[in-house]
């Protein structure tokens, strides 16, 4: 009976929650801008406290590996690794779009179609991939500039646009068939299944060399000088 704590900080969401055997048994989050730093620990605490457990109960600890905002993903996975290591504990890293896939599932059950989860990258950019109902990658994840020939090539499926990148791609994607969802899909929640199955096969990480996935190098821009 695996009892993992799951840790997502790779958008906006600020999540932690406790799974055992696959279902999620107590969960912490919210959604604001630069919680992550101060909120983190705090919210993996209620979960834990929510769920009666102590630290040393835990089989694992899982993350959201990316991709993502490089400072959240930073902040989490370093959490992360600082339990497992702590807690002489495995590491298991779940990719972010196929976890929000996964959630869309879970309320959308029978659903036949496609799934593309999409992170904001600024402007027309997305971090995206494509999924099937039975969660497999069809389109590798890539930071992906949204225009009117996207995805044309798997048209006339059905098509479910998810995430926080979703919405701003709404007016310029020519999929017929097709749902715009905002929903939160970036919960620790969400990762439960997948981190039972991945604590099954055992897929662990290397905890002193493993490292997000940001796909996309972080640039450092300098604040413009106000006049």
């Amino acid at each position: 009976m695996a009892t993992i704590l799951q840790i997502e900080t790779a958008t906006q969401v600020c999540s932690a929650a406790i799974s055992r055997d696959g279902e999620t048994i107590a969960l912490k989050e919210e959604m604001a801008s630069n919680i992550h730093a101060s909120s983190l620990t705090l919210f993996i605490k209620a979960a834990m406290d929510n769920a009666k457990l102590a630290f040393t109960d835990l089989d694992a600890v899982a993350v959201s590996k990316g991709p993502g905002s490089y400072t959240g993903l930073r902040i989490g996975v370093s959490t992360a690794k600082g339990l497992c290591y702590a807690l002489d504990k495995p590491l298991i890293a779940i990719d972010t779009l196929k976890m929000m896939a996964a959630g869309f599932l879970k309320l959308n059950t029978g659903y036949a179609g496609l799934i593309c989860p999409m992170i904001d990258a600024r402007r027309m950019e997305v971090f995206t991939a494509v999924f099937d109902g039975h969660l497999t990658n069809l389109v590798p994840t890539v930071a992906k500039i949204i225009d009117e020939q996207s995805f044309v090539e798997l048209s006339p499926a059905q098509f479910a646009f998810i995430g926080d990148g979703a919405m701003k791609c709404h007016s310029v994607l020519q999929q017929t068939n097709a749902v715009f969802m905002e929903s939160n899909f970036n919960s620790a929640a969400n990762m439960s299944n997948l981190a039972n199955k991945a604590y099954l096969a055992g897929q662990f990480e290397d905890i002193a060399y493993f490292e997000p996935f940001y796909l996309k190098d972080f640039i450092l821009t300098t604040p413009k000088k106000k006049v």
